[in-house]
């Protein structure tokens, strides 16, 4: 028995969109980067750029120039850009913004798979249990190893930019940032997937005692 498609509205309309609508654009910013070398497909600019969030501090000059109202501050916090980046540089550079997007765009695929498959052969199957297990596996691991990836590489980018800076752990702890959400949506998606596969035993046992 396959349930009613308009029960994964409006997730699923919106996801095929945004999936169309993603690699269309990265289609279309590869073709003009072939005739225009100043276009670059979300990565890999001119110069290479890392804020450096551990450190910081206030003073007077920057309270004139960015006019704070009575009583508040501005914190000043150095972003260190190289404008002639060596390969090396840009090559962090690519690894501080590559992985995230590739997730992204990974995950959704999964998804767009998942409500496609789900609207065509069920949502209580065995096939959409499985594909919902992939999903959130694939959340989970990759959130992990895309934040591990870019802190290394941001670390990396900042000691060859800043002096008093070394690539270290402390430095390594400085760029981290924990991916909280996608990991708790990750652990949502694996539950959901349990909870999936054991409605269809439990359907299958009814059907098999009518």
């Amino acid at each position: 028995m396959t349930e009613n498609p308009k029960l994964l509205e409006p997730l699923s309309t919106v996801v095929s969109f945004v999936v169309r609508l993603l690699i269309g654009s990265l289609v279309i910013g590869f073709v003009l980067s072939l005739f225009n070398t100043g276009v670059h497909v979300g990565w890999g600019g001119a110069s290479a750029c890392v804020t450096d969030d551990s450190t910081g501090g206030s003073s007077t000059g920057t309270d004139r120039l960015f006019l704070p109202r009575a009583g508040a501050g501005v914190d000043l916090i150095p972003r260190y850009c190289a404008g002639h980046p060596s390969s090396y540089q840009k090559l962090l550079d690519v690894l501080s913004a590559l992985p995230p997007f590739i997730l992204l765009i990974s995950s959704l695929l999964l998804l767009n798979r998942l409500l496609r498959g789900a609207a065509r052969d069920g949502v209580y199957t065995v096939q959409t249990a499985s594909r919902l297990r992939l999903l959130g596996w694939w959340l989970l691991l990759g959130s992990l190893v895309v934040e591990f990836t870019k802190a290394n590489a941001q670390a990396a980018l900042l000691a060859t930019l800043a002096k008093e800076v070394a690539f270290s752990a402390g430095a390594w702890l400085g760029t981290w940032d924990s991916p909280y959400m996608a990991v708790f949506t990750a652990l949502g998606l694996l539950t959901f997937a349990r909870i999936v596969r054991a409605g269809v035993i439990m359907r299958e046992d009814l059907e098999g005692t009518v």
